[in-house]
């Protein structure tokens, strides 16, 4: 299942792949700071956001 993490101040996508990871790893990743804005990054999830993959004809799976 592909996933997206991304910074919830500026969007910076901190992570975005096929693997799941724990919000943990990807904090550890960056040292607890976005690299973007700087802001501090949560270990828990504020926002989820659950969406159908698309194929390439545009079709959900």
């Amino acid at each position: 299942m592909p996933m997206k993490i991304l910074c919830e101040k500026c969007g910076f996508l901190l992570y975005e792949g096929l693997d799941v990871k724990a919000p943990y790893e990807i904090v550890q990743t960056y040292n607890g700071r976005c690299p973007s804005c700087t802001r501090r990054l949560r270990h828990k999830p504020v926002n989820i956001e659950i969406k159908p993959l698309l194929n390439a004809v545009g079709c959900a799976q």
